[in-house]
């Protein structure tokens, strides 16, 4: 749909004429660009004045309020990154310590095999002496 022109031609009206006309004009021009449920708001913003403050009010507390979330979310990145880089240190102790606790364990165990090994050859060796 296409919309209709909002530009008149005002032929010889006095100052306060043309102010009422930018008025209605701006007025429309809400009435067409907000939906109903808003209006109320913009009568108010229309009444108190002062709508451009409140608007860069509203954009510097926005912009305050983004960049709080930004730097908490930012240091809450870091901290879980560095308790990830704690538990991975932590982990590789741990598995060293298993390892080793492994690889000594394993060598008992050998020790062991060459112990029994050694108590079966005498113990045939005696059975068969007897």
């Amino acid at each position: 749909m296409e919309r209709p022109s909002l530009e008149f031609n005002l032929p010889d009206t006095h100052e306060e004429g043309k102010l009422y006309v930018v008025d209605s004009l701006n007025n429309l021009n809400k009435l067409n660009v907000c939906p109903a449920e808003s209006q109320h708001s913009l009568d108010q913003e229309d009444n108190t004045g002062g709508t451009g403050e409140r608007i860069a009010g509203r954009n510097a507390g926005n912009q305050r309020l983004f960049f709080v979330t930004f730097v908490l979310t930012l240091t809450v990145s870091l901290a879980l990154v560095s308790f990830v880089i704690f538990l991975i240190f932590q982990t590789r102790n741990e598995v060293d310590q298993i390892s080793s606790r492994l690889l000594s364990e394993k060598k008992n165990i050998e020790e062991l095999k060459k112990l029994n090994n050694f108590i079966l050859k005498h113990l045939n060796q005696s059975r068969i002496k007897e």
